[in-house]
């Protein structure tokens, strides 16, 4: 019986970890609109980074980049609806006090991770070619610890 009763409680467990996860349908802690042209000056964005979802243990979020560690909130931080991006690149990336990382989901429906790419144990992440639409980002954490962090977003010429 006791066997029986530790085996509910780890299911029990590993159902709510599933459920737990990144989600983009989220309400984004903050949300913003910009243009390729406003973001070609940087812009920044103060944010606790960290969260308690592992990216792994997550289904949902499988991206085609980076296959790193990383500990993530389940509502995005960020939210942001860019318009006009069509001749530029678009550079997301973080400066903090710790291992962060970052989780990017774009209007096309794709992933994208980063862990060091920024230097010093920060991420950054190039989209070449952003769609216009929504990006909702995730300020992660390599190792699920929390710590104060700059996002910072800017378009350049392709």
């Amino acid at each position: 019986m006791k066997s029986i009763l530790m085996t509910a409680a780890a299911m029990l467990g590993f159902a709510s970890a599933a459920v737990a996860c990144p989600n983009f349908n989220a309400t984004p802690a903050a949300s913003y609109q910009a243009t390729g042209q406003q973001l070609y000056q940087e812009r920044t964005f103060d944010v606790i980074a960290g969260g308690e979802n592992y990216i792994w243990n997550c289904s949902n979020v499988r991206p085609g980049t980076d296959t790193g560690a990383g500990y993530f909130t389940t509502a995005p931080d960020f939210s942001f609806q860019v318009s006009g991006m069509g001749r530029y690149q678009l550079v997301i990336s973080m400066i903090s006090e710790c291992d962060s990382a970052l989780l990017i989901n774009t209007s096309s429906a794709n992933w994208y991770y980063d862990d060091d790419d920024n230097g010093n144990l920060d991420p950054r992440i190039v989209l070449t070619r952003p769609a216009d639409g929504r990006i909702d980002i995730w300020a992660g954490t390599y190792d699920g610890e929390y710590c104060n962090a700059r996002l910072s977003m800017e378009t350049f010429d392709r």
